[in-house]
């Protein structure tokens, strides 16, 4: 039983860093782009956000429930939980 909850943390785990991963990489891919275009055009306004759709909040709750899996895993620390909650929510 034990071995099944530590398979489950470390699939959690594994999916959660798997998207932050490409999450970061798309980031730094929309960074590198946009550098020599902000420096070529000047400052546009921002776009509204988009309406999220009724299934982003289903979305969000499984990345907090995953997140505090983590957590109680000890793979995260409180601070870190706090600032990926916070991100979530914003």
């Amino acid at each position: 039983m034990r071995l099944l909850r530590t398979a489950t943390h470390a699939a959690v785990a594994s999916s959660v860093h798997g998207k932050v991963q490409r999450r970061q990489q798309a980031q730094w891919a929309a960074q590198t782009a946009a550098a020599p275009a902000a420096a070529a055009a000047p400052a546009a306004a921002p776009a509204p956000p988009a309406a999220a759709p009724a299934n982003d909040m289903s979305a969000k709750l499984e990345q907090l429930k995953q997140l505090g899996e983590l957590r109680d895993a000890g793979i995260l620390t409180p601070d870190e939980f706090e600032a990926k909650k916070a991100q979530i929510l914003a």
